[in-house]
């Protein structure tokens, strides 16, 4: 079994999740609506390794710049192994991004360490404090894209593109659309690092740091 332990996650499960029909044009559709992003935060402790790619990616994994980083995290770590890393990391991009835009907390609780449910908590109750509710939905994640890989201080640092179609809408306390639509998706460029310390008994590589790309 791969060390590379991104998040507990059962695909038919998320299937589930996700609406197949995003909504019908009324005539009333409000403005479209860049997605709220999640605030910079560090840490993500996934539960278990989520199943393998089904098909090969269209394009590559990686960077040719990420080429001589991972080669040196798979030679420290014989273990990792590039795709299970990228569809794990992309279990977690969902699975956070879903939980942090219904303010779950409890979800959140169980998802990551203590600093980065901190770091939720406080987005998700300055949100409440203006009266604003998400219901945004991830419709797909169009590419995952490895920038860097890293080795510095005894740890593995990984920065992972991920390029996505989200549906964005703000309603307010009563529920009411005050900006978004279900019925047209934004596009999302974010960037996030996953890290792990090469010489740790833990296996579980932790989110440290997200950021909107470029």
């Amino acid at each position: 079994m791969t060390t590379i332990i991104i998040l507990a996650m059962v695909f038919v499960f998320v299937a589930l999740r996700l609406w197949s029909v995003l909504g019908r044009r009324t005539g009333q559709e409000q403005t479209l609506v860049k997605p709220e992003s999640v605030p910079t935060i560090r840490g993500f402790s996934p539960a278990r390794q989520p199943e393998p790619a089904a098909t090969a990616e269209k394009e590559p994994l990686s960077a040719p710049a990420a080429t001589a980083g991972l080669r040196s995290i798979a030679s420290a770590d014989p273990s990792f192994d590039v795709v299970r890393f990228v569809e794990g990391a992309k279990a977690a991009y969902r699975m956070i991004l879903e939980a942090y835009w219904k303010g779950d907390e409890d979800q959140l609780a169980q998802l990551v360490g203590e600093e980065v449910h901190q770091a939720f908590v406080a987005a998700i109750h300055e949100r409440r404090g203006a009266g604003h509710v998400l219901d945004n939905r991830l419709i797909d994640i169009e590419s995952t894209h490895i920038e860097e890989a890293t080795i510095a201080d005894g740890s593995a640092h990984i920065r992972i593109r991920f390029d996505a179609d989200v549906a964005a809408v703000t309603r307010d306390a009563e529920g009411e659309v005050v900006a978004g639509s279900l019925s047209d998706a934004v596009p999302t460029h974010d960037v996030w690092t996953f890290s792990r310390p090469l010489k740790s008994p833990d296996p579980n590589w932790t989110l440290t740091e997200t950021d909107e790309a470029a």
